[in-house]
Formats: structure tokens, sequence, C-alpha cells
């Protein structure tokens, strides 16, 4: 369990859900980082940028780095920035995903019909006018593409709506597909962080609480996996996912029990 080179993990639901630290992280991190092992803190969100990611897990007294902090938000602006040709984003979204674009010096229009591309994130503030322009964008040739394919997000006691309730509100209404997902599992999305990591996959553990995202990712690139059930996953969703994890904890303090030869609870 303490062989592996980088550890990845998620955030909301395996970390910490809301303001609360999940049991076992401190200890965790702490711990690994004691044995110089590589960190890296791998989020979907589209509502928070890197810099408050990193903001709350200082807050919450753990240890980072900026650039131990990738998420979604910031791995759509790379994508853009690195798009060929005439670029300008439609951002359907909250604030920070509009930053983060307008940080790495990605175009932003509010024109629908100026648009080349349409960005869809989760947003709390979704309305019937932002599906009328984002509807507009993509009838008019405008690209959808989707900062993470979450359906919803867990906060303390509840799930809140996530970007992919966004976006198929939006391919309804223009009559379109999502042409391109960026976050968790997306081939990008892992490009970059082991490209920014300089991680071999195959010496990478990616430890999350969704199936459909983090178990996935690290199973579609060559890593090894351990879902947490401390988020939005049961152990009938497992027993009913095609993809297995490598491990199955309740929380990440089984990290170490593990390590030190206590069975998990598979």
């Amino acid at each position: 369990m303490l062989s592996y080179e980088t550890y990845f993990f998620d955030l909301d639901g395996t970390v910490f859900i809301g303001d609360a630290l999940l049991p076992g992280v401190q200890t965790t991190l702490f711990h690994l980082r004691r044995l110089n092992k590589q960190l890296r803190f791998l989020s979907n969100t589209a509502i928070r940028t890197r810099a408050e990611c990193l903001g709350r897990l200082r807050l919450l007294g753990l240890t980072a780095d900026i650039n131990e902090v990738v998420t979604a938000g910031y791995v759509s602006a790379v994508y853009f920035k690195e798009l060929d040709g005439p670029v300008r984003v439609l951002v359907s979204g909250e604030r920070a995903l509009r930053f983060e674009l307008e940080s790495e010096g990605v175009a932003v229009t509010d024109d629908p019909l100026d648009a080349t591309h349409v960005l869809v994130g989760m947003d709390r503030e979704f309305t019937y006018d932002k599906l009328h322009r984002a509807m507009r964008a993509v009838r008019a040739g405008a690209s959808l593409i989707a900062a993470n394919p979450d359906p919803c997000c867990p906060v303390e006691g509840d799930l809140l709506p996530d970007t992919w309730s966004m976006v198929k509100a939006i391919e309804s209404a223009g009559s379109v597909q999502v042409q391109e997902v960026i976050g968790k599992p997306s081939a990008y999305y892992a490009e970059k962080v082991l490209e920014w990591s300089g991680a071999r996959s195959e010496r990478c553990l990616m430890i999350g609480d969704r199936l459909d995202t983090d178990i996935q990712f690290g199973a579609s690139h060559g890593m090894h996996t351990a879902l947490v059930l401390s988020g939005v996953t049961s152990l009938d969703d497992l027993a009913a996912y095609p993809v297995q994890p490598d491990y199955v904890w309740k929380s990440l303090d089984e990290l170490l029990s593990t390590a030190a030869g206590t069975d998990s609870i598979i």
C-alpha cells in the first residue's frame, strides 16, 4: 500500500464533505508526505478555482501547494488554450469557471452568436436565460463542451445537481450532443495530470468516492484504484458496476491500516 510513488486524491467525498474533513485524512496525508510520496488533489469541480480549493485544504489544516491541485475548470482552460484556430467561449457556469479561462488568456464571450464553443459547468444559479443563450450558441454551430460528467455533487446530508444535469438540458434544447468532456475520467485530464506530475501511471494510486469518474479514471489509464465509501457510492452501487477498484475502504483512514496489514472491508 505504501509502495506507490504518487497518490491521487479526489476532494469532495474523499478528503472532505462541505466544511468537514473526513476521517483519517490528516493522518494519512501527513504520513505519506513523511515518506516523500508525491500527492495530487484531483477534483472535477467547476465552481471553485484551484486557488480556492487550495485555500479550503489549508483552512482544514492540510498542507498543500497550488501545483498539487488540479480542477476540471483549470484543465478546461488549458484545453481551450491548446486548441488551434480562433476560440471564443460562452461559459454556462459560475464565476470560478470563467475566471480560470480568463486567467489562461482564453477569450470569453457573452454573445451566443459569436461563440465557437459553449463550456458547461455546475451552476447553482442556472436559469432559463442561461439555458436559452447556450441553446442559441450550439444551434448556431458552437461546440458543446462539458467541464465534467458528474450528475450530482455530495454535500453534507444531501446531493446537489452537478454539471451533467445542465449539459443534458442544453443538449435537449439545442438538439446537439456534447462533443468533449474535460474532467475525470477523460483521457485529456489523465494526460495533463501525468504530464504535470511526471508520474508513471502504473506507479500511481487513484483514490476517490465515485465509480464513474474516480475509479473509471484510474482503471482506464493504467493506475491502481481505491474506492472510499465516504461519498456518493454504496456497496450496492459497487456490486452493480462493471469496473471494480483494487481496494475498497469505508474512509481514507483504512489506507494506513491496510498498509499495516489490517484487512479492509472487503
